[in-house]
């Protein structure tokens, strides 16, 4: 997908709870140089429902403007525009998201809750369809880490690299590389080509300090416990099968249970790999 050169930030809000989104994706549209939408979804029926029908309407717009206040607080020169829409979050949430230069939600709570996440949560949903890359803001702040991306090789984790290395840029953060690799893998070869693929994708980005690890183990457990310590994590949808409706296990397990915020880098344009990155191992597809 080709990016709009004006194409927004675009915050999902549906309560108080969402606040802490719009502090993040403020910083976030400002660092990349784009506007703020905030976006509320109205529905008449619940509207009918509730005790006077004016007032979930009034709720939505207080909330626009207290998260339109709030961005301003953080980035006073940002550009912030806001709406309510008739409709369900969900599929309001996709459609926008279609011209959108990155979403941002929150979590529902998922991150250290210790329970069983229904696949139909918001964010689980936006992170296989959304038509553009997904920010899963948690409650708590992030620890000023680096910016952590995991690539197994495949081409969709390269573009997931590509847009770590923007972020880390923008952010004036170290860029931490992680591939977890089989038991019977040559960790030294891996490792070169992860070095190789990292400097072809930070080379606008010379300034940015970088590093590669390359570990054996489950991909989902390592980047989860290497994310405790960075200030934003990002992994491609689904390696190897990059088709919209699908999440792969490795994102999953990053929604689920990371302390940091999540980005899914989905809804961009695949970029040709050749040479022996080209095929992730069996194990390695997130």
């Amino acid at each position: 997908m080709a990016v709009p050169a004006d194409a927004a930030v675009l915050v999902g809000l549906g309560s108080d709870l969402d606040l802490p989104v719009v502090e993040q994706a403020a910083q976030e549209a400002a660092a990349h140089g784009r506007p703020l939408h905030l976006l509320r979804t109205f529905d008449w029926h619940a509207a009918f429902a509730a005790d006077t029908v004016a007032a979930p309407r009034d709720e939505a717009e207080n909330l626009i403007t207290r998260a339109a206040q709030l961005a301003h607080q953080v980035e006073p020169e940002l550009t912030v525009g806001g709406e309510i829409v008739e409709g369900a979050t969900l599929a309001t949430l996709i459609r926008r998201s279609e011209g959108a230069f990155l979403l941002a939600v929150g979590d529902s709570g998922m991150a250290g809750s210790g329970q069983c996440v229904p696949a139909d949560t918001l964010a689980v949903q936006l992170a296989a369809r959304a038509g553009c890359p997904l920010l899963v803001v948690r409650r708590e702040p992030p620890p000023p880490g680096p910016v952590l991306v995991g690539v197994d090789g495949s081409p969709s984790s390269h573009l997931a690299l590509q847009w770590a290395a923007e972020c880390a840029a923008r952010r004036g953060a170290r860029l931490l590389a992680l591939r977890v690799v089989e038991y019977d893998e040559d960790v030294d070869a891996v490792a070169e080509q992860l070095s190789e693929a990292l400097a072809r994708h930070t080379s606008r980005n010379s300034s940015v300090p970088t590093e590669c690890r390359v570990v054996r183990g489950d991909p989902g457990q390592v980047l989860i416990d290497t994310s405790r310590t960075t200030q934003l994590t990002l992994v491609a949808a689904r390696g190897d099968e990059p088709a919209r409706a699908m999440l792969g296990a490795v994102a999953q397990s990053l929604l689920y249970h990371s302390p940091a915020p999540v980005v899914v880098v989905r809804g961009l344009a695949e970029m040709p790999l050749t040479g022996p990155d080209a095929r992730p191992t069996r194990d390695q597809r997130p």
